[in-house]
């Protein structure tokens, strides 16, 4: 195994990785951003209502792309498997 392959590979790794984990952060970061421009805006200072709408907002993201990010992830597992020969020999 030459050291290009092991850098492809960790490559289209971190790729997945970021392709997989990129929405739910972005939901997140959005719904994030508009709790604390209302709590900015009405001076409400209460420690869960910055957590529990970023949760369910996920959760939901999960429930939509769900499919999708198990979809993505069994084919780079499956392109590793199909490939393994070049790890052994």
């Amino acid at each position: 195994m030459s050291s290009e392959y092991v850098l492809a590979l960790a490559e289209k790794a971190i790729t997945t990785l970021l392709l997989v984990t990129g929405p739910l952060l972005i939901v997140a970061l959005v719904v994030g951003l508009l709790v604390s421009i209302f709590q900015a805006t009405t001076q409400i200072q209460e420690q869960t209502l910055a957590f529990v709408p970023k949760i369910i907002a996920v959760l939901v993201g999960l429930i939509f792309l769900g499919p999708w990010m198990l979809t993505t992830m069994v084919e780079f597992t499956a392109s590793i498997f199909q490939s393994l020969n070049q790890f052994v020999g």
